[in-house]
């Protein structure tokens, strides 16, 4: 008897990255094939994200496409999208099965039962009032070079733009031991590098659980992200840790000192700014001011050697004036990150943002869109020269046969000439020349 086929497509973070790989890790456990979703399956799986309008369109466009493929199938919808909007996507012809954010384990139970039944099947958490981490775990990763390792959930923060709190619900933290279980099963796998994700990691430790697991190990208080980064570090096998996007304020005190200590920690941080004008920051609902962000970016700088730091903006904030998005050109110019990625304010529904007024036209979104974009591509391309002359580990991630493509300890990727296939492993390269979005290297032998 031939195995049922599952078809999985994400949308979205890394967390979802995550959460997708642990769901066709449970789907293989049980005896299915995983295929590429554009191919006939007996169940597709489609992990949705709310972020912006667009990702609610694409959702909607995966599900016609996977109906198309096969009429017979049982779709699943699960993730943000559901959890926001579940009436409305059971509503959409052909889906068998919406599960919320934090209702994912049990997809293979909802799947087969489907498939037996021909019931459609709605299990939506609300996440507001639980606090309760989904336990999904994933053992090994097929066809990368980094793991990804999801180690807390959801946000307090209630940005007035943002949907995430809503979609994935307050903070929740992974048991400690099932972290560290999960990373050495990772690398008795052959990661050498870890991504360490969450929606909001700077709160890991700060949920009741983990307050607890704190004062079982004789700690006076939580057991937190630090405490969880040095005892990775102790990890034989394991030799790069990165952080995904971190709150910029978690880099204060005694914590820029004991990161400082952190020798397995990739020196490159995701902090997220959204603007460098505080009147805009403020209608954003964020929680510092730009000087505070520049003085956390200074003080990365001065006690951590080539250290990268890349942010997000986003443009065309309702009530920006042109005033305010000339401030934050000129904070950028002036801190002159190594990379800023841009977004264009899309109103979500439900979020304080969406009904503020002055809300900005779509031409100007794109005009201030395009003016960071190239100053982001200048500061880029101004630290990569920087670069040129200096030797870097380098974590290999694909060969085309000549052309071998892989990214330093602080994530700038590199291009080298090379005839054999050095994928997965950390190879020593001198960099030759700078470009806009990478660099070119050798091999050092």
């Amino acid at each position: 008897m031939k195995p049922l086929k599952v078809a999985l497509e994400t949308l979205g973070c890394r967390v979802n990255i995550y959460d997708s790989e642990a769901m066709m890790e449970l789907f293989r456990a049980d005896g299915y094939e995983v295929v590429a979703f554009n191919l006939k399956a007996d169940v597709y799986v489609i992990n949705t994200c709310t972020v912006t309008n667009m990702g609610d369109r694409k959702s909607r466009q995966l599900i016609s496409r996977a109906r198309r493929k096969n009429p017979e199938a049982v779709i699943c919808v699960v993730g943000c999208y559901s959890q926001v909007a579940p009436e409305e996507i059971a509503a959409l012809e052909g889906v068998d099965i919406v599960l919320g954010s934090r209702n994912k384990l049990r997809i293979v139970e909802f799947a087969n039962r489907s498939r037996a039944t021909g019931e459609q099947l709605i299990e939506v958490t609300d996440v507001l009032t639980s606090q309760e981490f989904e336990p999904l775990e994933v053992r090994d990763y097929k066809d990368h070079t980094r793991a990804f390792l999801k180690i807390q959930d959801g946000c307090n923060r209630f940005c007035s733009y943002c949907m995430i709190p809503y979609a994935r619900g307050g903070i929740s933290s992974k048991d400690r031991q099932q972290v560290l279980e999960e990373v050495h099963e990772l690398v008795d796998h052959g990661f050498k590098e870890i991504i360490l994700s969450g929606i909001h990691i700077a709160s890991y430790g700060m949920d009741k659980a983990s307050k607890e697991a704190g004062l079982l190990l004789g700690k006076d208080r939580g057991y937190d992200l630090l405490d969880l980064l040095e005892e990775l570090e102790t990890v034989e096998g394991l030799l790069r840790i990165r952080i995904g996007s971190i709150e910029p304020m978690f880099f204060q005190g005694e914590r820029l000192a004991r990161i400082k200590r952190l020798k397995k920690l990739c020196p490159h941080f995701h902090l997220s700014l959204q603007s460098g004008s505080d009147s805009v920051l403020k209608r954003m609902n964020r929680r510092y001011t730009a000087s505070d962000y520049e003085k956390v970016v200074n003080a990365l700088r001065r006690e951590i050697p080539d250290v990268s730091i890349t942010t997000d903006v986003i443009v065309g904030f309702p009530g920006e004036t042109k005033e305010e998005h000339q401030e934050t050109v000129s904070f950028l110019e002036r801190i002159a990150l190594t990379k800023t990625h841009i977004f264009k304010y899309s109103p979500r529904q439900g979020t304080p943002a969406a009904s503020m007024p002055n809300q900005v036209h779509g031409t100007i979104k794109e005009e201030r869109s395009r003016e960071l974009q190239s100053l982001s591509n200048k500061n880029e391309e101004s630290f990569h020269r920087g670069m040129v002359g200096q030797d870097h580990q380098v974590l290999m991630e694909r060969w085309d046969g000549q052309l071998a493509k892989g990214f330093t300890e602080n994530f700038v990727e590199v291009e080298i000439e090379a005839k054999e296939d050095f994928s997965g492993e950390i190879i020593n390269c001198s960099i030759m020349e700078a470009k806009t979005h990478s660099v070119k290297g050798r091999l050092r032998q």
